[in-house]
């Protein structure tokens, strides 16, 4: 079992916050030490509450499982044998209304494109086994309806 954390910061500064006009730009601190800015989806919050070049909920998480595929991807075609030379994803994901009337990423539609070195290939069978492969070992795809837990802590001033 591993552990992977995430800080999330968000500060109002001087903004007002009851008008509902503050911005929603917050900051994505990854446990290597990467730094992501993040915001709620412009198609959700309208800009400049939102800020559109920074990345939302929504794009990380078909960006996670599009990436996990490639992970498990590169790591099969390997075992298999099979020299991958360029691997790209038009991953797309659908936000829509779920079963229970609440909107939620309904659908994520991986669009993998991949190019193989040498003479030698894979045959269409072959390639969408190890995509088979991939997503059947993909963590993220596995998780999707995981369980989602909130043990909030009320600060002091």
């Amino acid at each position: 079992m591993s552990r992977h954390t995430v800080q999330i910061h968000w500060e109002r500064q001087d903004q007002a916050f009851v008008d509902r006009r503050y911005s929603r730009r917050h900051t994505w601190l990854f446990d290597g030490g990467a730094v992501v800015m993040g915001s709620s989806s412009p198609h959700v919050v309208p800009a400049p509450m939102s800020d559109p070049g920074a990345v939302d909920p929504e794009e990380a998480f078909v960006a996670s499982l599009s990436s996990c595929h490639l992970l498990w991807f590169l790591d099969i075609a390997q075992q298999a044998g099979w020299t991958v030379d360029d691997y790209r994803d038009d991953a797309v994901g659908l936000m829509a209304k779920d079963g229970e009337g609440r909107l939620a990423i309904t659908r994520v539609t991986l669009r993998p494109v991949v190019r193989f070195a040498g003479e030698s290939r894979p045959d269409a069978a072959e390639h969408q086994r190890l995509h088979d492969a991939a997503h059947a070992a993909c963590f993220i795809a596995h998780s999707v309806r995981s369980e989602v837990l909130c043990e909030p802590t009320l600060a002091g001033r």
